[in-house]
């Protein structure tokens, strides 16, 4: 089993490269306060050509490959200009680089992505309203298998502060 990625490593450089782009996926679902450990980190990115950009520096500095290619191909600009998944393997371990998430691209659900203070960072993530609905919608079983637990944290979130 892979350890887990070094997310905090690996937005570090995505912020410090001002790449527009929000945590989704159950990395999102942990920030959000999922009792719940993931290996991988999901970004969904602008598919912007500035950002393009940005992303592609950042992903150089991350010696961001191909998972799975024995060519230890990295991406490139017409990689990242895709709406495709990008499931790549970097310096602090598993990094999916997402052009879009089902039907929806970055601006159709930026208003759906909080900022949340990430140490000293501001990041956006994927609201767990959007991120149940999401993984609702895609269906698949490892999908499935976790939105129990995401809509648990929901309720719990909900639920009136003891204080």
């Amino acid at each position: 089993m892979p350890a887990p990625t070094k997310s905090f490593d690996v937005i570090e450089v995505l912020v410090r490269h001002e790449v527009e782009f929000m945590v989704v996926g159950m990395t999102a679902g942990v920030l959000h306060g999922a009792p719940a450990v993931t290996f991988d980190l999901d970004i969904l990115y602008s598919l912007d050509a500035v950002n393009i950009q940005r992303l592609l520096a950042a992903l150089v500095e991350l010696e961001a490959i191909f998972r799975g290619d024995e060519r230890r191909l990295a991406p490139n600009q017409s990689h990242l200009e895709s709406r495709g998944h990008k499931l790549l393997m970097t310096k602090f371990g598993i990094v999916d680089v997402l052009g879009a998430l089902g039907d929806y691209d970055y601006r159709d659900l930026q208003g759906d992505a909080p900022a949340l203070a990430i140490g000293p960072m501001s990041v956006n993530v994927l609201s767990l309203e959007r991120l149940i609905e999401v993984k609702a919608k895609a269906g698949r079983d490892k999908d499935i298998a976790v939105l129990p637990l995401l809509r648990a944290t929901l309720a719990r979130k909900r639920q009136p502060s003891s204080e």
